[in-house]
């Protein structure tokens, strides 16, 4: 089982922003989780993993709702 690093756990100023953008942002404050970018409609597993971002997307690649860990 891995020890969660400190730092950020979501980012709220990402949403509305274009998914590579935003991508990046998360990957540089926390290099140790797995970003996922997920288009409209993508079926997703309800479960937590804390080495990993979800980040939701519209049809254009904006950021729709906060990325959080899990």
């Amino acid at each position: 089982m891995s020890v969660p690093v400190p730092g950020k756990s979501s980012w709220p100023e990402l949403v509305g922003v274009q998914a590579t953008l935003a991508a990046t942002a998360i990957a540089h404050d926390r290099p140790d989780v797995a970003v996922e970018v997920l288009p409209p409609g993508s079926p997703v597993i309800p479960d937590h993993n804390p080495e990993r971002v979800r980040v939701f997307i519209d049809n254009n690649s904006i950021v729709i709702q906060t990325p959080v860990i899990g």
